[in-house]
């Protein structure tokens, strides 16, 4: 044979293919699918740090040790600075009888099983509206979208469309020809039930704006027990998600501040009172403040952000309830002898007395000038009368009839109240002397028997409630389908 000679290979020939070869080969795939399924399955529970029991969306990345347990890196970053920075010397211990360190495999029955882990919360794209000026609705649109919700208070309502609207421009403009805005805070007067908090509440739905309902009475100075002030904003994070941006832009409300007034006569410290003012004084006037991611005080377990307060809108709400007896006392020196000084009981029972206060009542309230001075905006909710409480009980866009009508047309029945049924109600919850609070109360009291009788029936097509019934003297009247009304009497 010589070297031009030529070799011919058939390469279409097909190798033979065992069976043990398909079985090994489908094995393999099966077990790539069961571990690929079981990744995902694990990818809808997320981590818990052991030490601290935060989720892994709020610690960030976990560190995983042996026997499935998980650290999060600001609880290992913590352990590692309390031994290299304590002062006890753990080499020396480490030779001491009866002293004993912790060993990972110790705590292989401690892990948290995988049962408790925590399902990941399906993330949904967030889309948040970028602040712009020609977006601020106009004061006149602020006020006739809280009409739709709020009865009577119209100052109020005023005040407070022209306050909001003017701080969202000093926001979406920063600063024109150097001229600086000051920020447009606000203080509320107002008996409870007069709608303070609810028109925080629709004024940060039409603005679209994260808002923070918080309690001053909770409020202490910071080291003692109780909320620190920082955590009025980090309960402000929590509404924006997190995001630092859009919490910078939002409304924080707190509530009961009559309750953090100056203690009189005590010789303790005011750590719940004037305290909490003078550390509330750089929040309301705008700083950078750092920031419990939630929770409502630092400690060393807890990260902390910079919030920048500029442009947080702060409004403030309480009922005072001694003021009145204030502004009597100052309007009543006005008083002298002589034809044309007023009687000293003129202002006895003046139920708008709370329109005259001024900010030397609020200082002798127990208010600091300083905590004053950083709320410029004053204005009182007048307190609710017989009239405002039956409009409020039907006119307002989700008004509390509304709502009953709505559950029993559910049920194909229709609810009606007599106009006399309505001034009783009322009349009732002026004696309760809560406010609008008062008047679910007393629905809930007398729908009761109502909403749990007519599901049993279905000929019965309309239920009328009457004055007697509100009066315990009569029933309500039942419209049977296709019959006549009748009278049914009360149960006992």
């Amino acid at each position: 044979m010589s070297d031009n000679d030529f070799i011919i290979i058939d390469e279409e020939k097909e190798t033979p293919v065992t069976t043990e070869g398909k079985e090994s080969s489908d094995t393999e795939k099966k077990e790539v699918f069961q571990t690929s399924a079981k990744e995902e399955h694990e990818d809808e529970y997320e981590k818990i740090c052991f030490i601290c029991h935060r989720p892994e969306s709020v610690t960030g990345k976990m560190i995983d040790l042996p026997n499935h347990i998980t650290v999060c890196p600001d609880c290992m970053q913590k352990s590692f600075d309390a031994m290299t920075n304590g002062s006890i010397d753990y080499s020396r211990l480490m030779n001491m009888p009866g002293v004993q360190f912790l060993n990972l495999s110790d705590l292989e029955n401690m892990a948290p099983p995988k049962t408790q882990k925590i399902k990941k919360k399906k993330e949904k794209p967030k889309e948040f509206q970028k602040l712009d000026i020609k977006n601020i609705p106009a004061p006149h649109k602020i006020k006739g979208k809280l009409d739709e919700y709020v009865v009577g208070q119209e100052y109020a309502k005023k005040a407070m469309a022209v306050a909001v609207y003017n701080h969202y421009k000093r926001v979406a403009t920063d600063s024109v020809d150097d001229i600086e805005i000051e920020k447009s805070n606000m203080l509320m007067i107002g008996p409870t039930g007069s709608g303070k908090t609810y028109l925080v509440q629709t004024l940060a739905r039409l603005l679209d704006v994260p808002l923070a309902i918080t309690d001053a009475t909770s409020l202490t100075e910071a080291g003692y027990i109780g909320d620190d002030i920082e955590s009025v904003v980090s309960k402000l994070l929590a509404a924006a998600d997190n995001d630092v941006e859009r919490a910078e832009h939002g409304i924080i409300f707190i509530d009961e501040i009559d309750k953090i007034a100056k203690k009189k006569n005590t010789n303790q410290r005011d750590v719940s009172g004037e305290a909490v003012q003078q550390g509330m004084l750089k929040l309301l006037e705008g700083s950078d403040v750092e920031v419990p991611v939630g929770a409502n005080s630092k400690n060393a377990m807890v990260p902390l952000t910079t919030v920048n307060t500029s442009n947080i809108l702060f409004i403030c709400g309480g009922a005072f309830p001694d003021l009145e007896e204030v502004i009597r006392e100052r309007l009543n020196k006005k008083a002298a002898i002589g034809f044309q000084s007023e009687l000293r009981d003129k202002y006895d029972k003046d139920k708008n007395i709370l329109d005259k206060v001024t900010v030397e009542d609020l200082r002798n309230f127990g208010m600091v000038p300083e905590f004053l001075g950083r709320l410029p905006i004053i204005f009182t909710l007048q307190g609710l009368d017989k009239d405002m409480l039956v409009k409020i009980l039907q006119e307002p866009k989700n008004a509390i009839l509304k709502q009953y009508k709505k559950l029993l047309e559910m049920d194909e029945v229709k609810l009606e109240f007599a106009p006399e049924a309505l001034e009783a109600i009322a009349e009732k919850a002026l004696k309760k002397d809560t406010g609008a609070r008062a008047l679910r109360a007393i629905l809930e009291e007398y729908m009761l028997d109502i909403m749990y009788e007519i599901p049993k029936d279905d000929s019965i097509g309309e239920v009328v409630i009457t004055r007697e019934y509100i009066e315990h003297t009569g029933g309500p009247q039942i419209l049977l389908r296709g019959q006549e009304l009748f009278q049914l009497k009360q149960k006992n």
